[in-house]
């Protein structure tokens, strides 16, 4: 994230420093300098406040993964999924919590549901650094994790269908199949490229002590470890992945009026769960909610970094510089001069990359149903905030030594631009 940082930072610079250079008195209102000084000053205040909105959510939204993982049901998932998750995950213990709270992740991202998706993935990433044997340094686990993370499989993408529904799509669920076909193919390249790319990103050798082959780590204190067994029989598994495998058709066929049960069928679900397995809700609710103020406010300085070098990079126009060079490459393979904006912003800013998303498809001379229309609506529902989703993570258990994450996570999405644009050619060309 360092060199990223500063390129991004210097880049920025140098555009707006060239422009500041050249520019002709009374041509605008504001010179170059001035407008990435206005856009560093905004960009760092509009982190905080993204931080501090964050602080309900994530209490909300820890407060219950509280009362599901105190009722069990964190050992009930990763049981479910354990054949599956064993073998994408082999440095993680089966019974660990890291497996609950990955499956939580996952299943909110599948979902839709973002901002819900955070303080799982956030309490995955601290479950995972407990078995990490160099603290600060990115593990093989965490790095796949954060692979599959920024491009799992979407089957209810509920924010763009809103946002097509009021640009006057006259079909907002159009990109329920394309996105879950880009976002197969996305997953599966993360996948392949996080186990190939480990391979020449080696982690650091320390000594680690480890007891019956496992590595050691502190998990006294954890319930779930205590009640876990080695899991459910193979055939319970593949009937639970059958079941989910079912809900395919279903969001496709009902995906617009299902979405807005979603959230709150989310909270009744995990405090009915709670309620059967006899958990004291109130309490365990307020216990796991404190968790997630400290989280929030320690995760500010890590995006106001990432959030003020993008910034940086759209006010200095350095990032219409890279659009400008790119789109007569990737035009000749379906992707429009007016969709790579949304491709180049979307790894970077997700309120950038929905900025444009909503531009795009309430211009007049495009619309959310033309091409171009469904292809951003695609890319916004079937891919992540990359460097945002990095930042937070890896930020909030202070890695510094990312390792092959990055380069695995925008492998991922490089796959997923190009699963869209495939996706979007077969369904409506």
């Amino acid at each position: 994230m360092n060199k990223i940082f500063i390129i991004i930072v210097f880049l920025a610079f140098v555009c707006a420093g060239w422009q500041q250079i050249i520019f002709i008195p009374g041509q605008a209102d504001q010179m170059p300098m001035e407008i990435l000084s206005k856009a560093m000053i905004d960009s760092a205040g509009a982190a905080v406040d993204l931080a501090i909105g964050l602080v309900g959510v994530m209490a909300l939204f820890l407060g219950l993964m509280k009362v599901a993982e105190v009722g069990g049901m964190l050992t009930i998932l990763a049981k479910l999924i354990r054949p599956l998750m064993v073998r994408l995950f082999p440095d993680v213990p089966a019974d660990h919590p890291a497996m609950g709270a990955m499956i939580l992740n996952l299943a909110a991202n599948a979902l839709g549901l973002g901002n819900a998706a955070t303080p799982f993935g956030i309490r995955a990433m601290q479950e995972l650094d407990r078995l990490n044997p160099v603290k600060g340094e990115a593990t093989n686990a965490m790095a796949l994790f954060m692979a599959i993370n920024t491009s799992s499989v979407t089957l209810l993408p509920t924010g763009v269908i809103a946002l097509r529904a009021a640009a006057g799509s006259i079909d907002p669920a159009a990109i329920l199949p394309t996105t879950l076909f880009a976002t197969i193919g996305s997953t599966s390249v993360a996948i392949i490229a996080a186990k190939v790319y480990q391979r020449f990103f080696p982690q650091k050798h320390v000594a680690i002590i480890k007891k019956n082959g496992r590595v050691a780590c502190d998990t006294s204190t954890d319930d779930t470890l205590k009640d876990a067994s080695d899991g459910y029989p193979l055939w319970v598994s593949i009937l639970a992945l059958g079941v989910l495998a079912s809900l395919i058709p279903v969001a496709i066929l009902f995906g617009h009026s299902v979405s807005p049960w979603i959230l709150p069928g989310l909270v009744v679900g995990f405090l009915g769960f709670g309620l059967i397995k006899k958990v004291q809700i109130y309490e365990v609710f307020v216990e796991g909610a404190k968790e997630g103020f400290q989280v929030a406010l320690r995760i500010i300085p890590y995006m106001v970094a990432i959030l003020v070098a993008v910034g940086m990079l759209k006010a200095s126009g350095g990032l219409q510089i890279i659009v400008n060079a790119l789109s007569s490459v990737t035009e000749s393979f379906g992707l429009p001069a007016e969709a790579l904006p949304m491709a180049l912003m979307r790894p970077l800013s997700g309120s950038g990359a929905y900025a444009i998303l909503a531009s795009i498809i309430n211009d007049p001379a495009i619309g959310p149903d033309s091409y171009t229309g469904l292809l951003v609506s695609t890319l916004q529902g079937s891919t992540e905030t990359t460097f945002y989703v990095m930042a937070v993570y890896f930020g909030a258990v202070q890695i510094k030594r990312i390792r092959h994450a990055l380069v695995t996570a925008l492998t991922a999405d490089v796959a997923g631009v190009l699963f869209a644009i495939l996706a979007c050619s077969l369904f409506f060309n």
